[in-house]
């Protein structure tokens, strides 16, 4: 690296020496790296807007009701009595996270976070079509208000509040359902204050951060930058600048033999960042892996006749030592881990079932005689209902005749609701040979087996003879 490296990090690009906020005009910029960015953003933004959409068995394929504690992935519905499945989903996510960023380092912040997605390949493309290139932006804004500005600024600020307007209604679809928005949207405000005012809320909040917080997002608030310190070390990937084959940097000059490094200087690199940085000072907090770099780059080497690649996905130990990369220690045990965790979340979501039943003989009790025929126990049932359809719970005995009276008529599972009860079970004594009978109930709802439940039926063995 070169002797001025510490100065950089210093501070950022993006706050001037007094404390001020330096505006960012990224140059425009096209390539093989940002078509294949485009292509994806286009599917991930197709399938952000239309999943709300897509319906399984009449309910969504995804919901994430915070609020009344509802969530359905990929059809499948889980609640509050999931709270250990959440729990493994969300320490192997953070595991995964680690276990990424260790090898790939950001290539999500540059090719999958909505924020990028959003902000470079939706809102920046607009206001490249609206106000210009970086050039032209810079002198509209140093320009007094005319007609023509006014007319532009106006024209960029109803579609932005538009797009936003639109990403708040979707993301309040996967919140309360597609449905709830639209009747939301379609009734008077005062009939739906909550459901109006946070649409409102989001709508300027996503405003407000493509409009004018833009990249400070990334550098300010994003957590996942901030990680970056712990989480990346030498042999992580990167976009990063060959500095051992660029340096030192220096213009092409006319009829002179070329004694420094293939870095011209052009300053592209710098002109194209949407955080303002320089790469070449090294790898930065503020870098979001956005490939802008490495596709002006690689343009300019190629005018030159030079190799492309100056600035690529590399590792510092790539760059330096020219060593390719390994599987250390740590990816080595991050992937363990992860593979455990997933395999245990895996096993557990495949034979998780919608209804679960629990079935006991009453503790602490024994048996009771009606008569000299006929001998009750008492037992407590707990049905876990994890659809969102009321249930009607019916219970059937296996392999021996008996009745079943339940303590209490109403036999009904509410949806994501657990129900408690209490039956008698009553058996004809000439059915019981031993002490502790074996019992096996058979759980239906809504006539469909759930499944079968082993417990035991106390009696006094001498009057069973």
């Amino acid at each position: 690296m070169t002797e001025q490296e510490p100065a950089f990090r210093d501070s950022i690009g993006t706050v001037s020496k007094d404390g001020k906020r330096v505006w960012m005009f990224p140059k425009k910029v096209s390539g093989k790296y940002y078509q294949a960015r485009t292509i994806l953003s286009f599917f991930l933004l197709a399938i952000m807007f239309f999943l709300p959409l897509i319906k399984v068995n009449g309910r969504p394929f995804i919901l994430l009701n915070v609020i009344d504690r509802e969530f359905i992935l990929f059809g499948l519905s889980f609640g509050p009595h999931d709270f250990f499945l959440f729990l493994l989903v969300a320490i192997s996510t953070v595991v995964f996270i680690v276990l990424f960023t260790a090898v790939w380092g950001r290539i999500f912040c540059g090719w999958l976070c909505p924020q990028t997605v959003f902000m470079e390949m939706v809102f920046r493309k607009i206001e490249y079509w609206i106000d210009g290139d970086a050039k032209d932006q810079r002198k509209l804004r140093a320009q007094p208000m005319n007609a023509k500005k006014f007319g532009k600024r106006l024209l960029k600020f109803v579609i932005f509040y538009t797009i936003s307007f639109l990403i708040a209604h979707t993301f309040l679809s996967y919140i309360i359902g597609f449905e709830n928005v639209i009747r939301i949207v379609t009734s008077p405000p005062s009939e739906h204050w909550a459901g109006f005012t946070a649409m409102m809320v989001f709508t300027f909040l996503f405003f407000f951060v493509f409009w004018w917080f833009r990249e400070q997002a990334c550098i300010i608030v994003c957590p996942y930058g901030r990680l970056q310190g712990v989480l990346l070390d030498h042999n992580s990937l990167a976009v990063t600048y060959d500095f051992s084959r660029g340096e030192p940097r220096g213009k092409i000059k006319k009829g002179t033999e070329r004694s420094e490094g293939d870095c011209i200087d052009c300053h592209l690199c710098v002109d194209v960042c949407p955080t303002g940085i320089d790469i070449r000072d090294g790898i930065q907090l503020e870098c979001v892996n956005c490939t802008a770099c490495m596709d002006v780059c690689d343009s300019v080497m190629e005018k030159v006749e030079k190799p492309k690649g100056l600035i690529r996905y590399a590792s510092l130990n790539n760059i330096k030592e020219r060593l390719p990369f390994r599987f250390t220690g740590r990816i080595m045990g991050y992937t363990i881990l992860l593979v455990v965790l997933v395999s245990v979340t895996g096993i557990l979501l495949a034979t998780r079932t919608m209804v679960e039943a629990q079935i006991l003989r009453q503790p602490g009790s024994t048996y009771n005689l009606i008569d000299s025929t006929y001998i009750t126990n008492f037992y407590t049932i707990q049905v876990t209902n994890k659809t969102f359809d009321t249930l009607d719970l019916e219970i059937r005995l296996k392999d021996i005749k008996g009745e079943i009276k339940f303590v209490k008529e109403d036999k009904k599972v509410m949806p994501q609701k657990t129900f408690d009860g209490n039956f008698i079970l009553i058996l004809n004594r000439a059915d019981l040979k031993i002490m502790n009978t074996p019992i096996y109930f058979t759980v239906y709802a809504d006539g469909k087996e759930i499944e079968t439940k082993k417990t035991s039926f106390m009696s006094d063995r001498q009057n069973t003879q």
